[in-house]
């Protein structure tokens, strides 16, 4: 029987986290799929542990972010449908069957976003699908809420590809990964170039999987963090609105950079956040902009509506946290 799917696995230095996931992927009820680790240059063992073991790898010579590493991965695969998942996951066993069965039902999709839950913390979520707003925020929904909730399927901006599978094809006609964006914000920018081409992001909450977050990099708010991320903000509005989006969006967004700018403040990581916006700001010429095409004018309207209506659930679910009102949709 032919594959169907083939999981993508990029790994830096996560040797701790590779046994257990293997492990999980051992128990799938739909073992109809290719295995692919990309390693991006691990210096904890990982490498030799990935020999020992015969699990089928790339092995690259330096580290070439999430970006790059996923790139190769999508670019050696042979199969409809690519899965995407971080080294830190634990996925349940109808996992890949649930996420394989969501995209054969519409041709109009492009990717699809698990239900993933926090692994310590098993009563919490972790993502239900990305969303963006028009202040320029990315967000996870339902990111902090009882994970007895989002049970229901649905459209979401763009898919966390920590958990999340891809139409491979449609690669070839928006391109893949934004290897300029090393890590952060990549798979907001992927799903974002598939809606201005018509594609759909969606939500599986059928697919569940257990996330470690924060495997790599090791925490939720450091340096390099902070400024990757700012600086691949610029990019992303930058890349995919066109002038008239991005002036009807100008204000909205300076704002969001403000409110960004207070709140690092106060932790201690104003700098690092203004060294990335200027970095974005300087560089975001050298990216490869989404050419504006009259026949997908609607495609962005519908875009705007979803970065009006992401603002007004950031709000909800922001207030959802602060009152701990237990209401999942």
């Amino acid at each position: 029987m032919l594959k169907k799917v083939t999981i993508i696995i990029p790994n830096y230095n996560g040797l701790k986290f590779m046994e257990p996931c293997m492990k999980a992927l051992e128990t799938q009820s739909d073992k109809n799929f290719e295995l692919l680790v990309v390693d991006n240059g691990s210096t904890d063992g990982s490498v030799e542990w990935l020999k020992e073991h015969n699990i089928p790898s790339v092995f690259l010579k330096e580290n070439t972010g999430f970006s790059g590493a996923v790139n190769v991965g999508i670019q050696k695969a042979t199969t409809p449908y690519v899965i995407l998942l971080n080294n830190d996951t634990e996925p349940e066993p109808d996992y890949v069957l649930e996420l394989v069965r969501t995209m054969d039902s519409s041709k109009h999709i492009f990717s699809a976003s698990s239900k993933m839950i926090q692994l310590y913390h098993k009563e919490l979520m972790d993502d239900a699908g990305d969303m963006y707003s028009v202040l320029g925020w990315a967000y996870q929904r339902g990111v902090g809420q009882s994970s007895k909730g989002y049970k229901k399927p649905r459209n979401v901006f763009a898919a966390c590809a920590g958990a999340a599978i891809y139409r491979r094809e449609v690669f070839d006609e928006i391109g893949g990964f934004d290897e300029a964006h090393f890590a952060y914000l990549e798979d907001i920018d992927v799903g974002y170039r598939a809606k201005i081409h018509g594609y759909d992001n969606v939500y599986c909450p059928d697919a569940v999987v257990y996330h470690v977050g924060s495997g790599t990099s090791g925490s939720k708010y450091n340096s390099f963090k902070v400024k990757l991320a700012a600086r691949n903000n610029i990019y992303l509005n930058y890349k995919n609105m066109p002038l008239f989006q991005l002036l009807l969006n100008l204000f909205p967004i300076i704002l969001g950079i403000l409110v960004k700018y207070m709140f690092f403040k106060k932790i201690g990581f104003e700098s690092d956040y203004l060294e990335g916006l200027k970095e974005g700001l300087k560089t975001a010429h050298t990216t490869k902009k989404v050419k504006f095409q009259t026949s997908r004018f609607l495609n962005y309207v519908k875009i705007e509506g979803e970065l009006i209506f992401g603002t007004f659930l950031y709000v909800w679910e922001f207030l959802r946290r602060k009152l701990k009102i237990d209401r999942s949709y």
